[in-house]
């Protein structure tokens, strides 16, 4: 499932540096999760990272976006090349 980030983002610019697949980027208003890079960091760490340093605590699973753990992992071989 892809994470997505509420409107209790401050902007404080910790999550956009430690996406290892770049699906955080500064929207109009708060930081936005492109759910077709997201993969929850599967492939790359134990625990998505932007949620293990959000402040805030305003990075929640995306419900609009439903994948299992193995589609999270084909997603990340993809997108790195390893298919």
């Amino acid at each position: 499932m892809a994470l997505k980030i509420t409107e209790l983002c401050i902007n404080c610019d910790v999550c956009e540096p430690v996406c290892p697949n770049l699906a955080i980027s500064q929207g109009i208003e708060i930081y936005e999760i492109d759910p077709a890079l997201c993969t929850e960091c599967v492939g790359h760490f134990d625990v998505p990272q932007c949620r293990a340093i959000c402040p805030v605590d305003c990075i929640p699973n995306d419900l609009d976006h439903v994948e299992t753990q193995e589609q999270l992992m084909a997603k990340y071989r993809h997108l790195v090349g390893k298919e």
